[in-house]
């Protein structure tokens, strides 16, 4: 499948890495090629300049926004939250309408320092405010209470784990479910919340996991959720 990557940081790489892996036909979204091949340092995370993965998977493109859009049967959002709404202004209407759009962006605000607080939360989330400028889109909010490696090797941790969707669009949460399902997501992992609006409830999530980070000293964890046997 042809599938557009919004974002060219560790989420949309390590999203990118992943589905080339799958054979599908992948195209990273930036703002500005030009810029986003002329850096020449490696990322907090220290991984490669752009320039250099990109040597390191050939297959995969880059591309602006706008033409990860139109390459893409499917979209994923993997840009930062501050950046997110601004990228898929950029993709514009006609090559975004019609499409599943999974969103990992998260409305994070570093501007008074670490740790970071929401940008919207509470009575509205940044899944919501895409679905609402791109009304033709169908977005899935999924994903984004994890770390990259994770997403996309979800068997690394020994247990059962929990991810969670949410979105507008039956067909279209489907659709990411079976994506996921490819990474090694077991299906019982993928708890589907309901509408767009549970997005409120999983971004918010993140200022724990921010913290527990902070307490553990590593990304490589996830949640679980563990109910009792109906009638006990």
């Amino acid at each position: 499948m042809k599938i557009g990557v919004f974002g060219t940081g560790v989420v949309g790489q390590t999203i990118a890495e992943k589905l080339d892996s799958l054979g599908h036909e992948v195209m990273l979204g930036t703002r500005d090629v030009k810029a986003s091949m002329a850096r020449v340092d490696k990322d907090g995370f220290g991984r490669p300049p752009v320039k250099d993965w990109l040597a390191a998977h050939p297959k995969v493109k880059l591309a602006t926004f706008a033409k990860a859009a139109s390459h893409g049967l499917m979209l994923v959002n993997a840009t930062s939250g501050a950046g997110a709404m601004d990228a898929l202004k950029m993709a514009g209407e006609p090559d975004l309408a019609g499409k599943t759009m999974l969103d990992i962006s998260n409305p994070l605000d570093f501007s008074k320092g670490f740790p970071p607080s929401l940008s919207v939360c509470n009575t509205d989330s940044l899944g919501e405010q895409l679905q609402r400028a791109h009304p033709k889109l169908k977005v899935v909010k999924g994903l984004n209470t994890l770390t990259a490696n994770l997403m996309v090797a979800p068997r690394t941790l020994p247990d059962t784990h929990h991810i969670f969707l949410c979105g507008n669009d039956a067909g279209a949460k489907s659709e990411v479910q079976g994506l996921l399902a490819s990474f090694g997501w077991k299906n019982e992992e993928m708890i589907d919340l309901g509408d767009i609006t549970n997005a409120r409830g999983t971004e918010q999530v993140l200022p724990l996991w921010v913290r527990l980070f902070g307490t553990l000293k590593s990304g490589m964890f996830n949640f679980k959720v563990v109910r009792a046997e109906q009638g006990a």
